[in-house]
């Protein structure tokens, strides 16, 4: 840990600092259902499905791929 002199800005030093939110990854998402097959085969996943996030209206996709 990083020694920083916290005492001029009202903070007590023996504090422990926290760096960014702690939470757990999200899934990988694609923007083409090509990347997400390539990225597919490139991890060894052979059974998958696409799934887009986003509804049927809108005109840009977001996929994430579910294994079986």
């Amino acid at each position: 840990m990083i020694q920083v002199n916290m005492m001029s800005i009202g903070h007590n030093k023996d504090r422990i600092l926290h760096r960014g939110r702690e939470r757990k990854p999200r899934p990988k998402t694609f923007a083409s259902e090509d990347s997400a097959r390539k990225w597919a085969a490139a991890q060894g996943i052979k059974e998958y499905s696409l799934f887009n996030l986003r509804n049927e209206a809108s005109s840009t996709k977001k996929i994430r791929i579910v294994r079986k």
